[in-house]
C-alpha cells in the first residue's frame, strides 16, 4: 500500500463530496493535487496543496477552500487531525495504526513492495553504454552503464515495459582504423612484424588503436586463418577484418558488461541500418514534410571568419523544433553525418513502438542533445519524446593520485580492472550516489572503508545487522516462527516509540520514492533514501545499546520482540528491494 496515494484519494473524495453538496464548483481539475511529507516533520505526517491548487478556479481564498476540505478529512479513515497552515496548506496527522499496518504490507509483499502501476506498461526504450566497438570498456563507461541499467530497473519497478538497448557504432571511420590496427597485430602474431614495428607505427600515427587488447583477437585470427590475409591488399582484407574486429570487441564489451551484472535486450548495428537504406528513408520522409533544404550555415562562433569556408549543405530544420540552428545531414564528401544516422536510428526505435525514449550519454555529447530531440520530434510528428541523460566524468584516484585514461593510446583503467579491485556491487552502488550530471570522485580507499562515510558499506551493514538480529532471535525465542508470514501478524501496536514510528514512516515512503525517482529519471534518489533508512536502523540499534528497553529482543517480552522483529525485517525487505533496483546483492553477513 502507498499511504500517500491513499491519503491523496481521501483528499479528492473530500473535495468531490464538497462539490456534490454545492460548496465547491463542479468543473475543478484535481490532477495537480499532491499528498506528501511536509518539509518540517513537526507540521504533521502528510501535507496537501489541494486548497492552493483549487483556490483560483474556485474563485475563493485558499484558506476558505481549506476549511471546507478539513472538515471532511477529520472523518476520513486513519486521519487524527487536519490543520490549515500558512496561506492554505493542509497538514494531517495519521493514526499510528496506519504506519504500523505498512509493516505487514511489506512483509506480505516481499521485495515486490514498492512495485507500482505508474507506467501502465508504457513501452520505454533505454539506450546506454553504446561505446564504439574499438576496445574494452573503461572506467568512463562504467557510470553510464550502471546509471542506464539502474534507470531501466527503476522504470520496470514503476510499471513501465522497458527495453534495454545498446547501439553499436560500427559504420564510422573508427572501425576501419580498428581493422588496420588488428591487421598489424595479426602480422605481429604471424612473426611478420615485431612489437617494435608496431610501436613505431603507433608513434608515427599509422596505427590509431595501439592497446594490447587487440593481441588476443589477432592471435585468434592467426590461429583460424593462418597467413590468409598477410599478403593481400588493404582493399581485400579491410571488410572481413573489420567485421572480425567488431565481433571480437563486442564479445569483449558484452563480457565486461556481464561482469558488471548488465545484460541488454537489444544490440542495434548502425551499419545494418545504413545498409538497409533506413537513413535514406528517414531523410526522404523529412524532405516530404518540407523539413530538409540545401543552404549555407552561418560560421560557428568557435571558428575564425578567415578559417570558414561557406558551402551549400543538406540541412535539417532543427531550429523549428527547439534547436539553436539548423543541422547538416551530409558531410563535404557527400556521406551521411553521424547526426543523419542517429536520426534514422531513433526513427527505427519509434517504428518499433517506442514513443518514450531515454538515451544515456557521456559528458562530451552535451552539445548534441537539442538536435537529437529536434530530430525525434520531427520524425515522430511530435508523438515521440527523447530524454537524454548526460553522465558527467568519473575521476579515479589510486592512492590519492589521479589515474589518467586514454583509450586510443591503450593506456587506461578498464572497467574490468575496477570490478576486480573493489567488486561489482561497490562499483554499481557508488556510481549511483551522485546525480548523473554531477562529477563523481571514485576513491579506492573511501569505497572500501568500513564507515558511515562509505554509503555502500553503511547500507549493506544495516541489512547484515538485521540478519544478525534474526540469528540471535532463534536463540532467544526458541521454536518461534520467525517467517515473514508469521511476523506479518505481529501486534505492531507494541512499536509505539517515536523513533519506531519514524522508521515506519520511512518504510512507507518507499513506494512514493520509487514513483518520484521514476518520473524524474533519477535513480540516485534511491541511494539517498537507502542511506537515510540505514541511518535510522543504526540509530535505533545504538539506542538499544544505551537503553535495554529499546533492544530489538526482549526475552521477557515476546510480543514486543516479535513486533520489533517485524519492524526491522520490513526495513531489511525494503533495503533488499532498493538494492535489487541497483543490481546489488544484499549481504547477510559482513566480513
Amino acid at each position: 500500500m502507498n499511504v500517500f496515494t491513499v491519503i491523496r484519494s481521501q483528499v479528492i473524495e473530500a473535495i468531490e463530496a464538497e462539490v456534490a453538496d454545492g460548496g465547491l464548483p463542479s468543473d475543478l481539475k484535481l490532477d495537480a493535487i499532491t499528498a506528501e511529507p511536509p518539509r518540517d516533520a513537526s507540521h504533521g505526517d502528510i501535507s496537501t496543496n489541494a486548497a492552493m491548487v483549487l483556490a483560483k478556479p474556485a474563485k475563493m481564498k485558499p484558506r476558505d477552500v481549506a476549511e471546507k476540505i478539513v472538515g471532511r478529512l477529520l472523518n476520513a479513515d486513519g486521519i487524527v487531525s487536519a490543520d490549515i497552515a500558512g496561506p492554505g496548506f493542509i497538514n494531517m496527522q495519521l493514526k499510528p495504526s496506519v504506519w504500523q499496518g505498512v509493516v505487514s504490507d511489506v512483509l506480505n509483499a516481499g521485495i515486490a513492495y514498492g512495485d507500482s502501476e505508474l507506467g501502465d506498461q508504457t513501452p520505454v526504450n533505454v539506450e546506454y553504454v553504446s561505446a564504439n566497438p574499438t576496445g574494452p570498456l573503461h572506467v568512463g563507461h562504467a557510470r553510464g552503464a550502471v546509471f542506464g541499467d539502474a534507470l531501466a530497473a527503476l522504470l520496470a519497478k514503476a510499471g513501465y515495459a522497458v527495453t534495454k538497448e545498446f547501439y553499436v557504432n560500427d559504420a564510422g571511420a573508427q572501425v576501419d582504423s580498428l581493422a588496420r590496427a588488428l591487421h598489424f597485430r595479426y602480422l605481429e602474431a604471424l612473426g611478420k612484424k615485431s612489437a617494435e614495428d608496431f610501436a613505431a607505427a603507433a608513434e608515427a600515427g599509422e596505427v590509431e588503436y595501439a592497446g594490447d587488447y587487440l593481441k588476443d583477437a589477432a592471435g585468434v585470427l592467426a590461429d583460424r586463418d593462418g597467413d590468409k590475409w598477410a599478403d593481400l591488399s588493404e582493399q581485400e582484407w579491410l571488410v572481413p577484418l573489420r567485421e572480425f574486429a567488431i565481433a571480437s570487441m563486442m564479445d569483449m564489451i558484452r563480457a565486461d558488461l556481464a561482469a558488471l551484472g548488465i545484460a541488454q535486450d537489444v544490440f542495434t548495428s548502425e551499419r545494418a541500418l545504413v545498409d538497409a537504406g533506413q537513413v535514406d528513408r528517414a531523410i526522404a520522409d523529412l524532405e516530404k514534410d518540407g523539413l530538409v533544404y540545401t543552404g549555407v550555415l552561418e560560421p560557428p562562433k568557435s571558428k575564425k571568419l578567415d578559417d570558414w569556408e561557406p558551402r551549400p549543405q543538406l540541412l535539417f530544420k532543427a531550429s523549428e523544433f527547439g534547436d539553436d540552428i539548423d543541422r547538416p545531414f551530409k558531410k563535404s564528401d557527400g556521406s551521411w553525418t553521424y547526426f543523419a544516422s542517429d536520426v534514422a536510428y531513433h526513427r527505427d526505435k519509434f517504428d518499433r513502438g517506442f514513443t518514450e525514449m531515454i538515451d544515456v550519454w557521456g559528458a562530451d555529447h552535451g552539445g548534441y542533445v537539442k538536435r537529437m530531440q529536434a530530430g525525434v520530434k520531427a520524425l515522430s510528428a511530435d508523438k515521440g519524446s527523447l530524454d537524454v541523460k548526460i553522465c558527467q566524468l568519473v575521476k579515479l584516484f589510486d592512492n590519492g593520485e589521479p589515474v589518467t585514461m586514454s583509450k586510443r593510446a591503450g593506456k587506461f583503467v578498464t572497467l574490468r580492472d575496477l570490478i576486480d579491485a573493489v567488486g561489482k556491487d561497490v562499483v554499481r552502488f557508488i556510481m549511483l550516489t551522485r546525480k548523473n550530471d554531477a562529477p563523481l570522485d571514485f576513491d579506492f580507499a573511501k569505497v572500501t572503508e568500513k564507515s558511515r562515510d562509505n554509503p555502500v558499506f553503511y547500507v549493506q551493514y544495516a541489512h547484515a545487522r538485521i540478519h544478525s538480529v534474526f540469528r540471535h532471535a532463534a536463540e532467544v525465542l526458541p521454536g518461534q516462527d520467525l517467517s515473514d508470514d508469521a511476523l506479518a501478524s505481529a501486534d505492531l501496536s507494541q512499536c509505539s516509540d517515536t523513533d519506531e514510528l519514524a522508521m515506519m514512516r520511512s518504510v512507507a515512503s518507499w513506494p512514493r520514492t520509487i514513483d518520484a525517482a521514476a518520473v524524474a529519471h533519477e535513480p540516485h534518489r534511491i541511494a539517498f533514501y537507502l542511506y537515510d533508512l540505514a541511518a535510522q536502523l543504526h540509530a535505533l540499534w545504538n539506542r538499544g545499546n544505551d537503553d535495554a528497553e529499546m533492544r530489538f529482543l526482549l526475552p521477557d517480552q515476546p510480543e514486543r520482540s516479535l513486533a520489533r522483529l517485524a519492524l526491522v525485517r520490513s526495513v531489511a525487505v525494503v533495503i533488499a528491494s532498493g538494492l535489487d533496483v541497483f543490481g546489488v546483492e544484499p549481504v547477510k553477513e559482513m566480513r
